[in-house]
């Protein structure tokens, strides 16, 4: 695999391309702001210069550039697979459109024998992803590895998009697989929040809304442990998560962001689902324990067949980290590249989900995590 990374800020690209990678077994991975108007332009001339390459990308809620927080920017990782085949699928969604059968239809097109891992990016308002993931769980066994995530919007939870083609387009979901023997794709997932207040039941809940907690209704719970906090819902939730059990004695665990709240109803809408019988506790930020759950997720990362290949990592954190960690924001991100090997380049971005395998190998919606993706390609000697 060859590699290259190239930033577009301030108006301008860090350094000329090296068109010599473009090719139909090339992949342009991107990451920009959700104001399509400033990366209109460099989007085109990326177009341009990798026309014979597969496109994916997202819209964020800040880029990723090795230890780096941007904003207003586009970040690109370039790479140029030996021996491993690439394929694209996308598919447009709508006001009718299911979730979960647009996960296990998206993936049953890249299946193959050959087929190793899969990653994808998806509109970050408008897919339910916990269906998205568990359609996609119906269809592929646990040893094909599935990472991405939701396409942010800052805070602002307005428009978000995803590169359908070639371009910047809201409401698509895209996956690219990746086949052959000489493809790994690594993997890490991690929180770090501290639990706060007793566990409660989920009483009433439909999907991705949560109505009640212990029948009482689960707006009021909320606000009653965010005190002067509440006034600034639903971005204060950002800062409280919930994380999500299906029994009380589970060790694994799923964490939920607040995406809305409604008043008459007193429900919370979250960016996942909330199934009824769950059990869930409040949660709230520990800087270092933030910051240690990243370094913890790039330790995750099963490397063994690693031997100073490039390699590259996909750093996705939650746009919740981000408005929790501030101006210690890029600490998380030099903890993963402190782990991992030292010829890492990464790219990434703070989105509104996170999709990552669970411990048990099914690959499942994560919020408030750092999660990371690393690629590499052996036998990948230049040539």
């Amino acid at each position: 695999m060859k590699l290259d990374m190239y930033t577009y800020n301030n108006d301008q690209w860090d350094k000329p391309f090296d068109t010599s990678l473009d090719s139909d077994n090339t992949m342009v991975l991107l990451f920009g702001t959700a104001k399509q108007e400033l990366i209109r332009e460099p989007l085109k001339e990326l177009q341009q210069f990798f026309a014979k390459s597969i496109f994916l990308g997202a819209s964020t809620a800040g880029e990723i550039m090795q230890d780096e927080l941007l904003e207003e920017s586009l970040v690109v990782a370039v790479m140029q697979f030996k021996t491993t085949g690439i394929r694209k699928i996308e598919k447009e969604i709508n006001s009718d459109s299911n979730a979960y059968n647009d996960g296990a239809d998206l993936v049953k097109e890249l299946l193959d024998d050959d087929l190793k891992a899969i990653f994808i990016l998806s509109d970050g308002l408008h897919v339910n992803g916990s269906q998205l993931t568990q359609g996609i769980a119906s269809v592929l066994p646990k040893d094909i590895v599935v990472t991405g995530g939701l396409a942010g919007d800052d805070d602002r939870f307005e428009s978000t998009w995803v590169v359908a083609g070639k371009n910047a387009c809201s409401d698509f979901v895209t996956a690219v697989g990746f086949y052959g023997d000489d493809i790994h794709m690594g993997h890490g997932s991690k929180g770090g929040w501290d639990t706060l207040g007793i566990e409660r039941i989920v009483t009433r809940s439909k999907d991705n809304i949560l109505y009640t907690l212990d029948s009482q209704p689960a707006l009021e719970i909320y606000k009653r442990y965010l005190g002067e906090k509440a006034k600034e819902l639903p971005s204060s939730g950002l800062l409280f998560p919930l994380q999500l059990k299906d029994t009380s004695e589970a060790e694994e665990s799923k964490v939920r962001t607040i995406l809305a709240v409604d008043e008459e109803e007193q429900s919370i809408t979250f960016a996942g689902d909330i199934p009824e019988g769950s059990y869930v506790t409040l949660m709230k930020a520990n800087f270092d324990r933030l910051i240690d759950g990243a370094c913890k997720a790039a330790e995750s990362i099963v490397l063994d067949s690693y031997k100073d290949e490039p390699i590259l990592s996909i750093a996705i954190s939650c746009v919740g980290r981000r408005l929790v960690l501030k101006q210690r924001v890029e600490e998380e991100l030099e903890a993963t590249l402190d782990v991992l090997p030292k010829e890492t380049k990464q790219i990434g971005f703070y989105s509104y989900g996170e999709i990552s395998p669970l411990t048990s190998g099914t690959c499942d919606l994560h919020n408030q995590t750092m999660t990371l993706t690393t690629i590499w390609e052996s036998n990948a000697s230049s040539s």
